[in-house]
């Protein structure tokens, strides 16, 4: 009786009070590893939306551990170094952005593992844009947002130095705008090497390799993140920068488009997919393919458009980005934060993103080699340009043959593309970047002397000018003396007949 009246106490104390007299079941945290290039607002709006959806609909948080190893490139040099040794997997899931071409290296040395996401999402998204695909045939990579590039400039900046707001790629190119421009390296910046990857694709590589050599010239200095770009120029210490669209944007609307201005060059441009993969071995593969999942869906793409602190929008970092699915900007419509809707674009660059990922590796070193690691070299040379196309009677073949000289590729793109497949090999590497840098001092030297033999020319053609004329002026002075001295003796004798 005792007994049963106990059970019966106990059954009436945990109904009164509750929940506090149950053990509390917690629910279980499982790690997602993600190796990204994406700045921190990225990084935690993901993890927290994620984390949150996964939780509500599986009962497990997750744990988000993310790693960046130096940019996009480091992050892909990483990633290939690993798997070098560890060909069976690395211990990471998911390379997130970085644009398209380095996805695509990646697929095609076999680090990346298929998933074909959900129909009710693949649907949504369009194979390819501008003749770029937006997800891999094989399902090895996805587009998980867009990206544009393009120039951001300070205005006032521009009004006070008398310099015109740009348009497109060359204008970072005049003598004008020396040491005025902002670029990352290319080797820590994927944005970047995208910029430059469009410009040799849109001009070609001989002429691009020119106007990417001036806009060098021109550059006052190349920070290790393209995050620092953007607001180099609104604090005024660069009035030209080289930037993503969402960076540009980000800083409009701290500062006010009176201030900022971004232009994206017509028809010498892209917007191109900024890539998420599930790398091969993925340590916890079933989570990895949810994340995909989450990032294309409708749910996760919200996150890029709306502002934050909206309905279904990021909790407190505006991400700003274009999302992949056409009919969400329409269905967002004023809710969304972004300006254009690319899907509506009509003039951009018909772009090659299988010859970008060629030579991708091999194209950071070069310009990093022979641009940014001999930046004084280079400019030096470019003074010398300068001031000879500002001397009078300087020839313009000569001048030109300057330029050309300075902006000179050290190998076709047929060869940069052949390099590209051997890379990996360190020894090779090196060797080639060694006699790159010998190539551009000895470039830069040549065009150095000849900017120096145009000025000197145009001095010796003036020198001999001002002769020829003191010449023609002491004939005629004696011209003119012994004129007078005719003059003067004929009329001594006209004089001399008169008195007789």
């Amino acid at each position: 009786m005792k007994k049963v009246y106990a059970t019966f106490v106990f059954i009436i104390l945990l109904t009164s009070f509750g929940q506090p007299f149950l053990p509390q079941v917690r629910a279980e945290t499982r790690t997602l590893k993600i190796v990204s290039p994406h700045p921190e607002s990225i990084r935690n709006e993901f993890t927290a939306a994620f984390n949150a959806w996964f939780l509500q609909n599986y009962n497990v948080g997750v744990d988000v551990k993310w790693s960046d190893f130096g940019g996009t490139a480091g992050d892909v040099k990483y990633i290939e170094s690993q798997f070098t040794t560890n060909a069976s997997g690395i211990g990471l899931d998911i390379m997130y952005g970085g644009g398209v071409d380095p996805f695509i290296k990646l697929a095609s040395d076999g680090y990346l593992t298929p998933y074909k996401v959900p129909d009710s999402i693949l649907g949504q998204i369009p194979k390819d844009f501008a003749g770029v695909p937006m997800y891999d045939s094989n399902y090895l990579w996805y587009g998980a947002a867009l990206s544009g590039f393009g120039i951001i400039y300070n205005k006032p900046v521009l009004q006070k130095l008398g310099l015109p707001e740009p348009k497109t790629w060359t204008d970072l190119t005049t003598p004008a705008v020396e040491g005025w421009v902002s670029a990352a390296d290319t080797r820590q910046s994927g944005s970047t090497h995208m910029v430059y990857e469009i410009i040799l694709q849109g001009y070609g590589w001989n002429k691009g390799w020119q106007v990417i050599t001036q806009m060098g010239a021109n550059t006052k200095s190349f920070p290790t993140s393209s995050t620092t770009v953007p607001p180099t120029v609104s604090k005024g210490d660069a009035a030209y920068g080289l930037a993503i669209d969402y960076y540009a944007w980000d800083e409009i609307a701290k500062n006010g488009a009176d201030k900022i201005g971004y232009v994206m060059p017509e028809g010498l441009t892209v917007v191109n997919p900024d890539a998420i993969a599930i790398l091969k071995g993925a340590p916890n593969m079933d989570l990895a393919q949810k994340f995909e999942e989450f990032v294309l869906s409708d749910q996760g793409q919200r996150l890029w458009m709306l502002r934050a602190g909206t309905a279904g929008g990021p909790q407190k970092d505006t991400l700003g980005r274009m999302s992949i699915l056409p009919t969400l900007y329409d269905r967002l419509g004023s809710t969304s934060i972004i300006p254009i809707n690319p899907f509506n674009l009509k003039s951009t660059l018909h772009y090659d993103a299988n010859t970008g990922s060629a030579h991708y590796a091999v194209l950071n070193d070069m310009i990093g080699s022979m641009i940014i690691d001999q930046h004084d070299s280079l400019v030096t040379a470019w003074d010398k340009i300068i001031a000879a196309t500002k001397t009078q009677g300087a020839t313009n073949a000569t001048i030109e043959a300057a330029r050309a000289t300075l902006g000179a590729a050290p190998i076709t793109q047929q060869q940069a593309d052949a390099n590209g497949a051997k890379w990996q090999d360190q020894v090779f590497r090196n060797q080639q970047i060694s006699a790159w840098r010998q190539f551009a001092l000895a470039k830069y030297g040549n065009a150095t002397s000849l900017a120096i033999k145009a000025v000197g020319a145009a001095q010796t053609t003036a020198a001999s000018g001002q002769q020829q004329q003191l010449m023609y002026i002491s004939v005629g002075a004696v011209v003119v003396i012994v004129a007078a001295g005719v003059y003067m003796m004929r009329r001594r004798n006209e004089a001399a007949e008169v008195k007789r």
